[in-house]
């Protein structure tokens, strides 16, 4: 299959050439390997081949003597790694030597040392719209953060379409699937993480305990749930399961990379009003959710409350990879009185924007209302203002409201 570039592959240049290695992470399936080797002259798959982890200890000069960058895949499966990847890094002073991919987080280990000043950090996810095709890009994240205008005609997708792309999720594997094949393979997926993936991180086996705890975050997805009450979800018919027992599986989820929340902004309001501080819950791509809970399109289109939340995932995802190039990050806030935003993107140089995500259009005018109350209650002589109010939605055209909020289909939306 030919490759299809990603957002990633920009980021992923830059990295090597500020830095000795670069560690790629992600879910597994998410395109890691695929989009390294694009960058790596040499490779060796750490997870498969045994012989690669045996010279590591005995003759590792067997491994380091080849042409770079060289990709070690799945380095987890040999976290010894880390600490020789660092010393060659030391020892060479050269940057863009390594590659290393993984898909799970090693247990801690207190003989791992640092990989400050010589490691790289890049974290994948599976596609955008953009990136799967299926955006026309028009509309740019960037560009907005520059204070640019923006504008697109109608959207490329309607309703029904991103119900699909919902279910069928961002996994460069299913690009050509159809939903059918998706839901299977998104079934055959969760089936190895539950029984085989969170086991092997060293958690006793308990695939009905870790599927009711799945089955409680997609529906809680966008949502920001009372530990207790995920506690009584995976507990079942029985009592609710101990707090420690939830905490590991949560971190489970973590390791994996299949969590992806939305932690809450931190900012000086103007007023007194208190405000949430626990995470929004989202999955690194909403067809994770879809397929836990057997949702299809059809089922979506059929409970179009239901879908919003869905839609809010995939709308998340997207803002995510888009400005993770900017050096954002996607955060959510909510006050005690009800009043919440979906998304703020947050840059490290301080900018920050605002999104609201509604799968009606009809929807637009109490979503733009809401973001301009919320930046009235910002103490912008300490945030500053926000370069971007936006809302996201699922068909019409792009454009920018005589109150200075963005409206943005989803569909024409890009880095």
């Amino acid at each position: 299959m030919e490759y299809r570039p990603r957002i990633a592959d920009d980021e992923l240049i830059v990295s090597l050439a500020s830095a000795g290695a670069v560690l790629i992470d992600g879910p597994k399936a998410s395109g890691k390997t695929t989009t390294a080797l694009q960058q790596a002259a040499t490779q060796f798959r750490l997870d498969e081949d045994a012989t690669a982890r045996a010279a590591l200890a005995s003759a590792p000069e067997l491994l380091f003597d080849r042409p770079t960058p060289i990709l070690f895949d799945e380095w987890q499966a040999a976290p010894e790694l880390w600490n020789r990847v660092r010393r060659q890094v030391d020892d060479r002073q050269q940057r863009g030597l390594y590659i290393l991919t993984g898909s799970a987080t090693p247990r801690d280990d207190v003989t791992r040392h640092s990989g400050a000043g010589r490691f790289a950090s890049l974290r994948m996810r599976p596609m955008s719209l953009y990136e799967s095709g299926h955006s026309s890009g028009e509309v740019s994240l960037s560009a907005l953060f520059e204070g640019e205008r923006q504008s697109a005609r109608t959207a490329p997708m309607d309703v029904p379409a991103l119900m699909e792309r919902i279910v069928v999720g961002g996994w460069p594997a299913l690009l050509d699937a159809d939903v059918e094949q998706a839901q299977r393979w998104a079934i055959s997926y969760l089936k190895q993480i539950v029984e085989v993936d969170i086991p092997a991180l060293g958690h006793r086996r308990n695939p009905g305990g870790l599927t009711r705890l799945l089955q409680s975050l997609a529906r809680h997805v966008g949502q920001a749930p009372k530990l207790s009450n995920l506690e009584r979800d995976v507990g079942g018919d029985a009592r609710p399961v101990a707090s420690e027992t939830l905490t590991a599986y949560l971190g489970a989820l973590d390791r994996l990379m299949l969590a992806d929340n939305s932690p809450a902004w931190t900012t000086h309001m103007r007023s007194r009003t208190r405000l949430r501080a626990a995470p929004v819950r989202y999955f690194v791509d909403p067809s994770i959710a879809t397929a836990v809970l057997n949702l299809g399109p059809r089922q979506l289109l059929s409970d179009l409350n239901a879908a919003g939340f869905h839609f809010e995932a995939l709308a998340i995802r997207d803002l995510r990879v888009y400005s993770q190039p900017l050096d954002g990050e996607v955060l959510s806030w909510r006050d005690v009185n009800g009043h919440e935003i979906d998304a703020i993107v947050s840059l490290r140089s301080g900018t920050w924007g605002a999104f609201e995500v509604k799968l009606n259009p009809t929807s637009v005018d109490e979503a733009a209302a809401s973001l301009v109350r919320f930046a009235d209650k910002v103490d912008t002589s300490t945030m500053g203002n926000p370069q971007v109010l936006a809302v996201i939605t699922s068909t019409g055209f792009a454009y920018r409201r005589n109150d200075g909020v963005h409206v943005i289909p989803i569909s024409t939306l890009g880095p």
